[in-house]
């Protein structure tokens, strides 16, 4: 099914690009400016538009390059048949767009939600081609101390009865993004541009299946993965990193943001109280400055 864009294309102006990936998908990506590479790689349920006003910050200082996920945004929507839908076929599609745009530069990341978990084991498995690093209100470990899964998303990731109606027949997922995640009410068009992509059942299987590939025990599918991630994350002390954190959000809370400076105890951190999880929806305005003039700036 074709993806309306009519009602906000005026907030997403942007000409599509798509790369054939070797599993014969076309992942979507946005690629506007020139200059070095800044790559955006964003979580669940969101895609290439939640990064639209950083977009604009950059694209006249640097190459911007804003992907969709296999099934989200403007990609591919492939069945489960089809595609994986875990984390270590989001990485590889990730370096195959790298390889293929950026071969033979350093690039830096922006990341946010599951694309940190995403950006951080394709950071480790390639060093070398890491600049800087932007986290916001995302993960690169295991929940911290004895954290759990929030109830909502315990019952996506474990109880079917209820995740599959809720999720792929009634886009709960989805359409209750708009209002849970920012911390501010979303304008009309805004919430049709998120919500967009995730128009009927077959468009939501990646909704569902990024809540149920959460690694929680070793006998799931993507916890060797986040284990490397979690014992090997001290590799990127080596690399120049903000971290920039939206106060009021539900799953990426205070404590994940505190495992991050535990960690990380040199970098420099922003925490802004009039932000939720879509910070980039909350306060662009004052965010975007201040990853413009890091990535602009020799931190070293």
């Amino acid at each position: 099914m074709v993806i309306d864009c009519s009602a906000f294309s005026h907030l997403y102006p942007y000409k599509s690009n798509f790369l054939k990936l070797k599993n014969g998908l076309n992942l979507h990506y946005v690629d506007e400016g020139k200059g070095s590479p800044v790559f955006m790689i964003h979580g669940n349920p969101t895609w290439s538009f939640y990064y639209r006003s950083l977009v604009e910050e950059l694209k006249n200082n640097f190459r911007t390059i804003a992907v969709d996920h296999i099934g989200c945004g403007l990609s591919d929507k492939p069945s489960t048949n089809e595609y994986g839908f875990d984390l270590e076929s989001r990485v590889s599609d990730f370096k195959e767009l790298v390889d293929k745009t950026c071969p033979d530069e350093k690039i830096s990341l922006v990341v946010h939600d599951w694309g940190g978990m995403i950006g951080v084991v394709y950071a480790l498995q390639n060093l070398e081609k890491i600049d800087k690093i932007i986290v916001t209100n995302t993960s690169g470990f295991f929940p911290p101390g004895t954290k759990n899964l929030p109830v909502r998303l315990w019952l996506l990731k474990y109880i079917s009865l209820f995740a599959t109606p809720a999720v792929l027949l009634f886009n709960l997922f989805s359409w209750a993004a708009t209002f849970m995640a920012p911390h501010k009410k979303l304008g009309k068009n805004v919430k049709k541009g998120l919500v967009a992509p995730h128009n009927n059942i077959r468009n939501r299987i990646s909704t569902l299946k990024f809540v149920q590939d959460i690694p929680l025990k070793p006998s799931d599918k993507s916890y060797d993965l986040v284990k490397f991630a979690d014992d090997n994350l001290k590799k990127l002390l080596e690399k120049d990193m903000i971290v920039i954190w939206g106060e009021h959000d539900f799953v990426f809370d205070n404590d994940y943001y505190n495992e991050w400076i535990n960690r990380f105890p040199k970098v420099k951190s922003y925490f802004f109280k009039d932000a939720g999880h879509y910070l980039f929806e909350d306060i662009p305005e004052k965010i975007n400055p201040i990853i413009k003039d890091f990535l602009i700036s020799d931190v070293k």
